[in-house]
């Protein structure tokens, strides 16, 4: 038999060529996924605990200045994913309340994904359990903080306060900047009903004032008795050019009496039904030749006992020795339009009530009528005018959403 040859290897040389591959080993327990954008920590446990689960976390731990709406991912190549939770510090650096950050999981349990903006200025902390190969839970957890707002947008939203309503209130939201990136902003908002009613957002830009708002409507009237939540998850979206939105919001509010009172200008008479049942006819006096009371639907936005009225702030006649200056006080004023259309008491003008329309384009009437309507009316109540001479209203002028066809107004969605 041939004998077995063998090499004999200094001991020095074994001890060289064994300490590579110790640290192969060592690196390889340690390295928790490669790349930039490990989460720190592993399975709890003292000395000679395995390794954690090579998880990978974006952003990286301890990164600053995240923007707050790119996307929190986790992911691994080895094990499955159990867990992810995305919570952050109770305030933001600047005191709003910060939004916790929800996302899915892919079907493989490899990867997740947030689905939503995060609030900016605010520290984040990402969890994550996973298990190995064995099964066997590890927890890992890094952090992260995103990025301060430099320039920031508001909304109002209305209605609020769990507001019971009339059948034309839509929901909007008014933002204090424009909005560039409408899609990105409406992606995030939903409104939900009960029962169940098919509508759309629709962006519009009041004429006077300038200010831009979101709102939604269905195709006719609110149905009395629908409730309707509306929620927008807008902290941390970014408006355009980065003006961000710093909170969400949500309005929850319930339709009430179908009151819509019919304006004819002819008949120089106001029928107010509630329900599809008449109530009331009302002698009124709209607006004279010179200025005409506009046509077309118009909401209820609030209402005053009294208010002060000039020509000059509607730009009708600023000397006091005009035919057309008044400067007074009126009394039981319904606010219908921003361009100042009101239904308000007019007892200087009891002489024409039913008979002549001699106003500056608000529907005036007695006191007693007055008051009785300024009683009933509610905001988001409809006023439908029709039979004068000027235009029908602008859609943004007021809440002149219902001007529009559905099919018009489900065309002014940014998602359209």
């Amino acid at each position: 038999m041939t004998p077995i040859r063998t090499s004999r290897i200094p001991f020095s040389r074994i001890r060289a060529l064994a300490v590579p591959a110790l640290l192969a080993v060592a690196l390889t327990a340690c390295g928790g996924g490669g790349g930039g954008d490990n989460a720190k920590g592993g399975e709890k446990g003292g000395a000679g605990a395995p390794a954690a689960v090579p998880v990978t976390v974006s952003p990286a731990n301890g990164k600053t200045g995240v923007d707050p709406g790119s996307p929190v991912k986790v992911s691994l190549t080895e094990g499955t994913i159990s867990a992810v939770t995305v919570t952050a510090a109770a305030k933001s650096n600047d005191g709003v309340e910060a939004v916790a950050v929800t996302g899915k999981l892919d079907a493989a349990k490899h990867s997740w994904q947030s689905d939503r903006t995060m609030t900016p200025g605010t520290a984040y902390t990402v969890k994550v359990t996973a298990a190995d190969k064995s099964g066997a839970q590890k927890e890992q957890s890094s952090t992260f903080t995103t990025l301060a707002a430099a320039k920031t947008n508001g909304v109002t939203v209305t209605p609020v306060g769990n507001a019971v309503v009339g059948v034309g209130q839509p929901v909007s939201i008014a933002f204090d900047k424009p909005v560039t990136n409408r899609a990105a902003v409406e992606k995030q908002l939903s409104v939900t009903t009960t029962p169940a009613v098919q509508g759309s957002w629709g962006w519009i830009t009041d004429p006077l004032t300038g200010t831009q708002r979101v709102d939604w409507r269905p195709a006719a009237y609110w149905a009395k008795g629908t409730k309707v939540t509306m929620t927008a998850k807008l902290s941390g979206l970014d408006t355009g050019g980065g003006r961000y939105l710093r909170r969400d919001v949500t309005s929850t509010f319930t339709i009430g009496t179908a009151r819509v009172s019919k304006v004819d200008i002819g008949a120089k008479k106001m029928t107010v039904t509630e329900d599809g049942q008449t109530i009331k006819v009302i002698n009124i006096s709209a607006g004279k030749s010179d200025f005409p009371t506009w046509n077309g639907r118009m909401v209820v936005l609030s209402k005053q006992s009294t208010i002060h009225m000039t020509s000059t702030s509607v730009g009708i006649a600023t000397n006091k020795d005009a035919a057309d200056f008044y400067d007074k006080d009126v009394k039981m004023a319904v606010h219908l339009t921003t361009s100042g259309t009101f239904v308000h008491a007019a007892p200087w003008n009891d002489a024409n009530m039913g008979k002549a329309n001699t106003s500056h384009g608000c529907v005036g009437m007695s006191d007693a009528d007055a008051k009785w309507f300024f009683d009933k009316a509610v905001r988001g109540d409809v006023v439908e005018v029709a039979g004068s001479t000027r235009a029908t209203v602008d859609k943004g002028n007021g809440y002149g959403d219902w001007n529009l066809t559905a099919e018009a107004w489900a065309k002014l969605s940014a998602l359209s």
